[in-house]
């Protein structure tokens, strides 16, 4: 299976006075505001690393669920953190908690098939991956 999505940005101003807007495919976002204020400090919208972390927990819960699905025990319930490390200009870590309610599934089971979807799961694969820009200056 092959598909394409995307997301908009919009940034006007400087780093720390200026204010963007996300816009996604789906328009689940449709230009939620992002500035300095809501990355850094506290304000109102969102911001890049809570967007990752929220992809993280979601395609990992998805890949777990695919996993146990996939030997017999679908999940009665996944529910999944993620918190992101942003350290130094990088985000150097993304730590998983997972609580989970899998009738029937041994403890050997589960831990291989979280331990499967931890490296398996795409936006893990991503954390590793190589990122092209196309640009065009107007």
């Amino acid at each position: 299976m092959k598909f394409k999505r995307f997301a908009t940005a919009r940034w006007e101003g400087s780093g720390k006075d200026g204010n963007g807007k996300l816009t996604t495919q789906s328009t689940v976002l449709q230009d939620t505001q992002y500035s300095f204020n809501t990355r850094f400090a506290d304000g109102v919208g969102t911001n890049p690393e809570e967007l990752v972390a929220a992809a993280h927990s979601g395609c990992f819960a998805m890949q777990l669920s695919f996993n146990l699905s996939g030997i017999g025990f679908p999940p009665d319930y996944l529910d999944v953190r993620c918190d992101l490390t942003f350290e130094d200009g990088s985000i150097t870590n993304s730590h998983l908690t997972l609580k989970a309610s899998v009738p029937g599934v041994s403890q050997e089971q589960f831990d291989e098939q979280v331990a499967n979807a931890e490296k398996n799961c795409p936006i893990s694969k991503l954390l590793n991956a190589k990122i092209s820009v196309e640009a065009q200056l107007v």
